[in-house]
C-alpha cells in the first residue's frame, strides 16, 4: 500500500510499505478521506505539538473516512474515531474517554494515522455511516465532534448571545451549533475575509475581524453592550484568547478549543478574575459520532461547504502547503481514491 509519512518539519514522502493485518477485535479499512487539520498542522510546520515532538516518521490525519474489507462488515462505510482509550481507567469509567492517560490517538505520537491506503483500526471506533454523505462529508465529522464536544462544555441557553473566535473548520461547525442550539444572536471573530464570510452563510448574525482598530466596541455593539453569554475560542492563539475573554459578559463562560503552537496559553488575569470567568479547557471529544451523523443528517449543519480542497494522496505534502496558507477552508486527502475506487 501506499502512505504518506512526516520525516521531518515540512517533510512528508510517500513510500510502499507492507498491507497492515488486523488483529484480535480490529477491520481492515480502505482508507478513503482524510481531513488535514489544524493539529496535523503543527506537526508539519512545528513537528510536534504540545509536549509532543517527533521522534520517527509519523502517518498523520485523524479525519478519517473509509469503508471496511473483509469480514462480516465487509463494503460498509463507515467513519474512524481516531481515539482509542483504555476503556478501564478512571477517566474512561467516568465517560471521559478524552481525558484517558493512556489513548492511542491516530496520527499523534507512534500511533500511524489515516494518510494511507489502508489501516487495521478496532472495530468498535468504526461508526456506520450513511450513503447520504460523500468520503469528505464524513471525514469532516471528527472536527463537527470535537465542536460539538467545546458547546457541550459551554453549557449554551436557549436565546443566548454567543461569540466564535477563530472560524477555520471547527469555529464554522461551533457557529452552527450555536445556531442549532437556539442561540437568538451569533458573533463570528475571524482575521480572514474568506472564513468571514463562511461564517455569515453558516448562520452568524456579524462576522468581524479582530485587526479592526475598533474591534472593542464592534464587539460591545454586537452584544448589545452586555457581553456575550457564551464565548467560545478556537483560534489558538494568545489575542484570540484575549479577545475572548474581552467578549464575554460577567460570570458567563469561556471555552478554549483552539491549540497554541507553543505549549503555553497566556490572558489577562485582571478581566478574567473581575468579571469571575468560568474557562473552559476543551480536549477532543467524547462519543460524538452518532450525535454528529444525526445533526448533519437532519440538516441541522452542513459539512460539505467546509470542504475547499481535495489532492490525491501522491499530492500529500502539496496539501499541507496549501492547509499552511490558509487560502481555503478544509483540505481533504483521499488516500485510496474516491470511495476507494483507485
Amino acid at each position: 500500500m501506499k502512505v504518506a509519512r512526516l520525516h521531518g518539519v515540512g517533510d512528508v514522502r510517500l513510500a510502499e510499505e507492507p498491507d497492515p493485518t488486523p488483529a484480535a477485535g480490529e477491520s481492515l479499512v480502505r482508507v478513503t478521506a482524510v481531513g488535514l487539520c489544524g493539529s496535523d498542522l503543527h506537526w508539519f510546520t512545528d513537528g510536534g505539538i504540545g509536549d509532543a515532538g517527533l521522534t520517527n516518521p509519523l502517518v498523520l490525519g485523524h479525519e478519517m473516512a473509509g469503508v471496511i474489507v473483509g469480514g462480516p462488515r465487509d463494503g460498509q462505510r463507515v467513519a474512524v474515531d481516531p481515539a482509542n482509550p483504555c476503556g478501564v481507567c478512571e477517566q474512561c469509567l467516568e465517560g471521559n474517554r478524552n481525558l484517558c492517560p493512556t489513548v492511542r490517538f491516530a496520527g499523534h505520537g507512534s500511533t500511524d494515522g489515516g494518510l494511507r491506503e489502508l489501516m487495521a483500526w478496532p472495530s468498535h471506533l468504526l461508526h456506520p455511516a450513511p450513503d447520504t454523505l460523500s468520503a469528505a462529508d464524513i471525514a469532516v465529522l471528527e472536527p463537527l465532534g470535537v465542536a460539538l464536544h467545546a458547546m457541550d462544555l459551554g453549557k449554551p441557553r436557549l436565546g443566548a448571545t454567543i461569540v466564535v473566535v477563530g472560524c477555520g473548520p471547527i469555529g464554522l461547525c461551533l457557529v452552527q451549533l450555536a445556531r442549532a442550539a437556539g442561540a437568538a444572536r451569533v458573533v463570528a471573530v475571524e482575521p480572514l475575509a474568506h472564513r468571514r464570510d463562511a461564517a455569515r452563510s453558516l448562520g452568524a448574525d456579524e462576522a468581524l475581524d479582530p485587526l479592526d482598530p475598533e474591534i472593542g466596541s464592534l464587539l460591545d455593539a454586537a452584544t448589545s453592550g452586555r457581553g456575550a453569554d457564551l464565548v467560545v475560542e478556537a483560534a489558538g492563539t494568545d489575542a484570540a484568547v484575549d479577545l475572548a475573554m474581552r467578549a464575554a459578559r460577567p460570570g458567563t463562560r469561556v471555552v478554549l478549543a483552539g491549540i497554541p503552537s507553543e505549549d503555553a496559553t497566556t490572558f489577562p488575569a485582571s478581566v478574567a478574575r473581575r468579571k469571575g470567568l468560568t474557562i473552559m479547557m476543551s480536549r477532543r471529544m467524547k462519543e460524538m459520532y452518532p450525535r454528529a451523523i444525526g445533526l448533519v443528517g437532519r440538516g441541522l449543519v452542513d459539512v460539505a461547504s467546509l470542504v475547499s480542497h481535495t489532492f490525491p494522496l501522491a499530492e500529500a505534502a502539496e496539501a499541507f502547503r496549501v492547509a499552511d496558507a490558509r487560502t481555503g477552508l478544509k483540505v481533504v486527502v483521499e488516500p485510496a481514491g474516491v470511495e476507494g475506487g483507485a
